[in-house]
């Protein structure tokens, strides 16, 4: 019975992360769809990311200490009902105000899910399984890029760009029941301090000033910031150099989501037995060579292909183990606000990457970003090897 609800909890987490972060990743492929049909310019396309990601940022700080005090099942019934809405109003967004609204909406929703998936596997499942238990989830991300994403681009190409949130929008409505009906709330995890502003503050306070826990933010920042200048302005570039379209764009995120879902898990599973920070510094340095020689490599279909699928593998490589180390340095009642910290600032990246990213390309070419990219996760292999600690499994139940 308890490998039963394991599955049910781990499905509609996992149907949630895959509907939050297919809406996201959605808009890499479609953003010249979207310039195209609004007549925008590609700064203000780069506005289209940059917009949902410091709403995300905003919310989450308020929903981490949020869910540690009331708990991870009303953040995320909350959070996922509302994202339901906010897809379902791209629908209506004829204009680049409308659609830049109701990309704050969703950034706002999103930042209510940020962290709460990350933190209820931490808060449910013990340290010893936490890798396969993220591992599995996170796999959401990898399953939209195999069926998501190039569905939804095509969508946007036959059709029109408004239909992939729709589509999002409805299975993000039954990621919600599921929540509803199978999610429940982990026992003795929740803080005792009451909510108010100052007492927020005083938490973020304290956890940027231990050591163990104030280079999180920071990791989370570098990995999205080299993450957004890599992938924002890919697929323009590859239009223009090799003439990718439709059909090839949703190709190229199948063959990269293919790559994600086998390496996530199995990293996942991995770093369960040799830990977590030799996996997430070696994909990250691997990741760092890989951006920056992404510009000179792939020039022809085949090297883009190959190169997007590493790429992507080397992503889903270190994101579960990260969160796993994350969820173990601190204790439940703490959980919520370290992840919803890091995320806010991981997302704070993605935006100002949205803004660097865009006068970066429009100036000097999109070499220039994936260089910087480069350079951003040489910083974060650093901060993680020599700032972040690896808990040891004795320890971490004894937190947890």
């Amino acid at each position: 019975m308890a490998a039963q609800s394991e599955r049910h909890i781990l499905l509609a987490l996992w149907l949630m992360v895959f509907s939050a972060s297919s809406q996201v990743i959605i808009m890499v492929p479609i953003l010249p769809r979207i310039g195209a049909t609004l007549g925008i310019s590609a700064v203000e396309q780069g506005s289209l990311i940059s917009v949902y990601a410091v709403m995300l940022s905003l919310m989450a700080l308020v929903a981490g200490p949020v869910s540690d005090r009331l708990g991870r099942r009303p953040i995320l019934l909350v959070g996922s009902a509302a994202m339901t809405g906010a897809l379902l109003l791209h629908g209506i967004a004829y204009s680049y105000a409308a659609l830049l609204a109701v990309r704050a909406l969703a950034g706002a929703a999103g930042g209510l899910l940020s962290g709460a998936a990350v933190s209820y596997v931490g808060d449910y499942f013990p340290y010893e399984r936490r890798g396969w238990a993220n591992g599995w989830v996170m796999s959401g991300i990898a399953f939209g890029q195999i069926v998501g994403i190039p569905a939804g681009t095509l969508l946007a190409g036959w059709v029109d760009f408004r239909w992939p949130f729709l589509m999002f929008g409805l299975t993000m409505a039954l990621a919600t029941l599921l929540i509803w009906r199978y999610v429940p709330q982990p026992t003795g995890v929740l803080a005792e301090e009451p909510l108010s502003l100052q007492g927020m503050l005083q938490r973020y306070g304290e956890l940027l000033r231990q050591p163990a826990t104030a280079p999180s933010p920071l990791v989370y920042f570098l990995m999205f910031f080299s993450i957004g200048l890599f992938l924002i302005y890919l697929p323009a570039w590859l239009e223009r150099t090799l003439g990718f379209r439709t059909e090839a764009m949703a190709l190229l995120f199948l063959l990269g989501g293919l790559a994600n879902v086998v390496a996530g898990p199995l990293a996942g599973r991995l770093s369960d037995r040799m830990g977590r920070k030799p996996l997430i510094v070696s994909a990250t340095l691997g990741l760092a060579v890989l951006m920056a020689g992404a510009p000179f490599l792939m020039r022809s279909r085949i090297a883009a292909y190959g190169l997007f699928a590493l790429a992507m593998a080397l992503v889903g490589m270190r994101m579960s183990p990260l969160q796993s180390l994350l969820t173990a340095l601190v204790p439940g009642a703490r959980r919520g606000s370290l992840m919803s910290l890091s995320i806010a600032l991981g997302q704070l990246g993605i935006g100002i990457s949205g803004v660097v990213a865009g006068w970066l390309f429009t100036q000097y070419g999109y070499a220039s970003n994936a260089l910087l990219g480069a350079l951003a996760l040489l910083v974060m292999a650093l901060v993680v090897g020599y700032g972040l600690p690896e808990p040891t499994l004795q320890s971490s139940v004894k937190e947890g």
